[in-house]
């Protein structure tokens, strides 16, 4: 009689293990699922701009480099226009960097500057 009952147990054992077994089988299943979606380059490239776009210093800076581009290219255009003569060409790129630069460093300083006091 007492082989029967430690035979149930153990049968019920089993059985609950094998439940066990397959329920962390399907939560596998499903991580792995998980972790190969999140991989996929899209998903990388939206989890990265996500990133970029939610830190509040990479905004700033965002921010102020495109202030400083709009700046070098409205000077140049407004200097120099759509000159087809290669010479102002060149000196008006040039033109737009220094001011480019110059502008976002500017930003930069301001910032800090106000920040400080």
């Amino acid at each position: 009689m007492k082989n029967a009952n430690q035979t149930e147990i153990l049968q019920q054992t089993i059985a609950l293990l094998e439940e066990k077994q397959k329920n962390e089988f399907i939560a596998l299943k499903l991580q792995f699922q998980e972790t190969y979606d999140s991989l996929k380059p899209l998903n990388l490239l939206k989890s990265a701009f996500t990133e970029m776009t939610t830190a509040p210093v990479i905004k700033n800076n965002l921010v102020n480099n495109a202030i400083g581009l709009a700046t070098g290219y409205l000077s140049k255009r407004v200097l120099f226009g759509t000159s087809l003569n290669p010479i102002k060409r060149v000196v008006g790129t040039l033109l737009q960097f220094i001011v480019s630069n110059v502008v976002t460093k500017e930003v930069n300083t301001s910032k800090l500057l106000t920040l400080k006091e």
